[in-house]
C-alpha cells in the first residue's frame, strides 16, 4: 500500500486522487473578442462596450454531448466550467441578476446542458466560481478592476459595499449547489489581498477572505454539499492547492506543518484560458503527455484547459490537444488512474529522463520513459524486487537480467542488485512508452 497520507479535509478527496485527469472549461463572453479571457481589464473596456458581446451571445453550435465524448475519450474523469469567470457573465439563470446566458440569444441554462451531458459520460462535475465581478455594482474598483485608471475611479467607489457583493456570491452560490444535482468540486477564484496600486494609485488595493466573507461562503458550500471538494483561492486553505502554469518539482506540502497535500495543477493547451484566435504558443504533443506524467509521478494531479468558441464549439487545434491524451491514455491509462509518486525507496531506481509511478496498492511500478534509451535500461536495486516486465501499450514482455550475468552486457560492471531491461533498438510508436513492472 502507498505509504503516502495526505493532509486531511473536510472533503471527500479519495475519488479525485484515483482518477488523477480532468477537464477545465474556460467559456464566457469573451470568447467573442477572442483575445484573453482577462480582454475587459487588459483593454480597459468601459462597460458600454463590453454590453455589445452580451447583445450578441449566440453558440449556437454548442453541443455539451460533445465535450463530454472527447474528455471521456481523452481519459478525463471530472470537468470544471466556469459558471461565471471574472466578467460577471453567469452561464446559469441565476434570479439574482439579469447578466446572464438566458438573457442573451442563447436563450437557455448553459451549464444545466454541461451538467447533464457529462453525468451522462460517467464524469463528475464541478463549478469554477468567479470571485470577482468586473460587471457588479457593489464590487469595489481594485488593482484588476476595468475602471482603475478612470479619473473618477474613486468617486465611482463611493456607495459600492462589498457586503452586498459577498452576499451576492453566497446566494449564486446556493443556486449553483442546489438547482443541479450533486457537485464534486467548487473551484472558487481568486484572491489577491497583497497586492496594490502604485504612485497616484497607491490607494488601490487587492481583496482576501475578508473581502469575500470566505468562511461564511465556504461553511454555505459545505452544508448544501457535504464531501464537496473546494480549492484554497478564496484565502482559506480547504481541500486542494491549485498550482497554475508551472509545473511542480515536488509533492506540494502545506506550509505550516509539512503536512502533504491534494493538489492539482491546472494548464492551458496554450497561453490563454478563454479562445483566443491569435494565440500560437499551443503545446507540443510530447510536453502535454509529459505534463500528465509529471504531474502523477509527484502525486498530483491534472486539470486540462479548453476555451471553446463564441458559437460554443471546441477548434480543431483544442480538439488535435484532446486527440493526443485520447490516443496514449487509450494504452497507458493505467500508469496514471489509481497510481502516485513511488515509494521513496524505489525512486532512486528511476533513470534519468525517466519517471515511476505507483499503483496505490503497491504492486505495481510503472516506468514512463520520457527519452528512448539504446538497447539496454538499468535500475538498481530492482534486481529481486520485480518479477515480470511488459511494455503496457501492447503488453509485450520485457526481458529482465541481473548485473551478475557479466555475458548480458560485454563488459559491463553492474552490481548484481541492479536490474537490467533489455529494450528494441526501434522505440514503439508511442509518445512516452510506459513500461509495467510488477513487484514481487
Amino acid at each position: 500500500m502507498s505509504s503516502y497520507i495526505t493532509r486531511k479535509t473536510p472533503g471527500n478527496t479519495e475519488w479525485f486522487r484515483h482518477d488523477r485527469f480532468g477537464m477545465f472549461i474556460h467559456w464566457g463572453l469573451y470568447a467573442m473578442p477572442a483575445r484573453h479571457e482577462w480582454v475587459k481589464t487588459l483593454e480597459l473596456m468601459p462597460e458600454e462596450h463590453y454590453q455589445r458581446y452580451f447583445e450578441r451571445f449566440d453558440p449556437d453550435l454548442y453541443d455539451a454531448r460533445d465535450w463530454a465524448r472527447r474528455a471521456r475519450e481523452a481519459g478525463m474523469k471530472y470537468a470544471v466550467l466556469t459558471a461565471k469567470h471574472h466578467e460577471g457573465f453567469c452561464m446559469f439563470d441565476s434570479q439574482y441578476t439579469d447578466y446572464k446566458c438566458t438573457n442573451t440569444p442563447a436563450g437557455r441554462d448553459l451549464v444545466r446542458e454541461y451538467v447533464e451531458a457529462f453525468r451522462a459520460e460517467g464524469l463528475k462535475v464541478g463549478f469554477y466560481y468567479s470571485l470577482i465581478d468586473w460587471h457588479h455594482p457593489h464590487f469595489t474598483i481594485d488593482v484588476h478592476h476595468p475602471r482603475r485608471n478612470d479619473p473618477d475611479a474613486r468617486q465611482q467607489n463611493e456607495g459600492r459595499d462589498m457586503r452586498i457583493y459577498a452576499q451576492y456570491m453566497r446566494d449564486q452560490v446556493t443556486e449553483l449547489l442546489s438547482n443541479y444535482g450533486k457537485i464534486d468540486i467548487l473551484w472558487f477564484d481568486f484572491s489577491y489581498p497583497d497586492a496594490h496600486g502604485e504612485g497616484e494609485q497607491s490607494w488601490l488595493g487587492g481583496k482576501g477572505r475578508n473581502d469575500w466573507e470566505s468562511e461564511k461562503l465556504i461553511a454555505l458550500a459545505r452544508r448544501l454539499q457535504p464531501g464537496i471538494i473546494i480549492d484554497n483561492r478564496a484565502d482559506l486553505e480547504q481541500d486542494l492547492w491549485t498550482p497554475e502554469q508551472f509545473q511542480p518539482t515536488e509533492w506540494c506540502r502545506h506550509e505550516e506543518t509539512g503536512e502533504l497535500c491534494t493538489w492539482e495543477t491546472c494548464q492551458t493547451f496554450s497561453g490563454s484560458w478563454g479562445y483566443h484566435r491569435d494565440e500560437q504558443t499551443w503545446k507540443s504533443p510530447e510536453m502535454l503527455i509529459r505534463m500528465l506524467i509529471n504531474t502523477v509521478a509527484l502525486g498530483g494531479n491534472l486539470l486540462m484547459n479548453v476555451g471553446p468558441t463564441a458559437r460554443g464549439y471546441l477548434d480543431d487545434r483544442a480538439c488535435a490537444a484532446l486527440q493526443v491524451f485520447a490516443d496514449w491514455m487509450k494504452y497507458n491509462s493505467r500508469s496514471i488512474y489509481g497510481c502516485t509518486m513511488a515509494e521513496p525507496d524505489l525512486l532512486p531506481a528511476c533513470p534519468q529522463d525517466c519517471r515511476f509511478t505507483q499503483s496505490e496498492d503497491g504492486k505495481r511500478l510503472y516506468l514512463h520513459l520520457m527519452a528512448y534509451p539504446f538497447a539496454y535500461l538499468n535500475l538498481p536495486g530492482l534486481a529481486d524486487r520485480v518479477e515480470y516486465a511488459q511494455f503496457l501499450h501492447d503488453g509485450s514482455e520485457i526481458i529482465l537480467k541481473k548485473g551478475s550475468e557479466q555475458s548480458f552486457i560485454h563488459g559491463s560492471a553492474l552490481s548484481a542488485d541492479t536490474l537490467i531491461l533489455k529494450l528494441p533498438h526501434v522505440k514503439p510508436r508511442v509518445i512516452v512508452p510506459v513500461i509495467e513492472l510488477f513487484l514481487k
